[in-house]
């Protein structure tokens, strides 16, 4: 059968689009209200930059890489190159009812905002050249390869039976623990453990925890490349998830004291990240199952993130690297095929082997996304060197490294 455009898919994947891409601008809005005020504008320009930087990289050759024709499960072809061929018929691997220009548009939001994500490391001390040098590099060693292996037709993931619908491993495991590299390279800021650095706009972080929410739909649902009952199943497990998720993280800090409004909006954002790789293969009833666990899982990972005095200052290993791995986790015990016929069945519905191909898939993204940080972030330390200056750092990199003021 002839593969043929379907109006409305192409719309809600047009619209999809559309919600990925700003999740890059609130995720601005959510880091930047949690640093200091001479910091904010340093902050967001970490997370724009992506939609520059990756979007002109992505159709050089970042979408061949990651979706070219295979070589050896391991890399794309270079047969995209420059967005070559890719254009509005639809390609039988990955867009049957949607013009591969649109399957290519869509997974460059996904490309733009997973970088984005590692920057909440480093904030507050990093050099911009070495930052934007870092970038490209990650991007093009770290995340490329990963999106070619569980999600590349050919890809030695995907060829196992790997279940990640929306990118528990290529988005935020992957992120999370290349946070965690980079976080012990570059070293604490200055003052850390030491002096306060309270977050200077908690408003402008919950909107932006909103608007994630809002954009992640876009996120998970459109991960089903259809208007069809998985995009719905999808968007119905990632809001109860998020939901779940949201209120155990309320209680959790309602033991410890009060019920934290920053810790609410983290709670959400953590319930979120982890349904993302189950929200297509799982049921609304497992989405809040993984939406409970998740919430102290996160919670105490910040603790433990704490007592060894790491400053990976926005929690990105904790929020997205351990609430995903659970979620991957969760995928190989709650999928089933009722939910999505082009899935599989987890442990709890006969399958006891995909929790293997998940646990699998978890230690490769932890090690690959670790190891390749680690040494990236070294040699660029060695070389141009990560830090600014310890007075610019005290004068804030709005100012030494932009020029600019938040406020005036």
């Amino acid at each position: 059968m002839v593969n043929q455009i379907n109006a409305g898919d192409t719309a809600w994947i047009l619209v999809c689009c559309a919600l990925v891409l700003m999740m890059t601008p609130a995720l601005a809005l959510f880091y930047g209200g949690m640093v200091r005020r001479k910091n904010v504008l340093s902050t967001f320009t970490l997370s724009y930059v992506f939609m520059a930087l990756i979007g002109v990289q992505w159709v050089l050759y970042g979408y061949s890489l990651s979706f070219g024709p295979d070589i050896a499960g391991l890399i794309g072809g270079l047969n995209f190159v420059g967005f070559d061929g890719v254009g509005a018929l639809p390609n039988p691997d990955y867009s049957k009812t949607i013009p591969q220009g649109l399957f290519a548009a869509f997974q460059m939001m996904f490309a733009v905002i997973t970088p984005a994500l590692v920057t909440g490391a480093f904030v507050e001390r990093i050099r911009f050249k070495s930052f934007l040098l870092f970038s490209i590099i990650w991007a093009t060693l770290v995340y490329d390869p990963l999106c070619h292996w569980v999600w590349g037709q050919g890809g030695w993931l995907k060829n196992l039976g790997i279940l990640d619908f929306a990118g528990g491993t290529v988005v935020h495991i992957a992120a999370g623990y290349s946070a965690l590299a980079i976080a012990m390279v570059i070293g604490p800021r200055k003052g850390f453990g030491k002096s306060p650095m309270e977050p200077h706009n908690i408003p402008l972080t919950v909107l932006g925890a909103g608007l994630l929410w809002v954009g992640w739909f876009g996120f998970n649902a459109g991960s089903a490349l259809a208007a069809n009952g998985v995009a719905v199943n999808a968007l119905l497990a990632t809001n109860t998830s998020g939901a779940a998720a949201g209120l155990v993280w309320m209680l959790l800090s309602w033991l410890d004291g009060r019920p934290s409004t920053l810790g609410i909006a983290t709670g959400m954002v953590v319930g979120l990240a982890a349904v993302t790789p189950a929200s297509g293969y799982v049921t609304p009833m497992a989405a809040l199952v993984i939406g409970i666990v998740a919430a102290p899982l996160s919670y105490y990972a910040m603790r433990l993130r704490d007592k060894f005095q790491l400053d990976e200052s926005l929690d990105v290993w904790a929020c997205h690297g351990i609430a995903s791995t659970w979620g991957m986790i969760a995928t190989g015990l709650f999928a089933t095929v009722q939910v999505n016929s082009e899935g599989g069945n987890g442990l709890f519905f006969g399958n006891p082997s995909q929790i293997g191909v998940q646990l699998l898939g978890i230690i490769v993204t932890m090690v690959f996304s670790f190891g390749i940080t680690f040494i990236v972030a070294k040699l660029l330390d060695w070389s141009i060197g990560l830090r600014v200056t310890t007075m610019e750092e005290e004068v804030g990199l709005d100012i030494s490294s932009h020029g600019e003021r938040a406020y005036s």
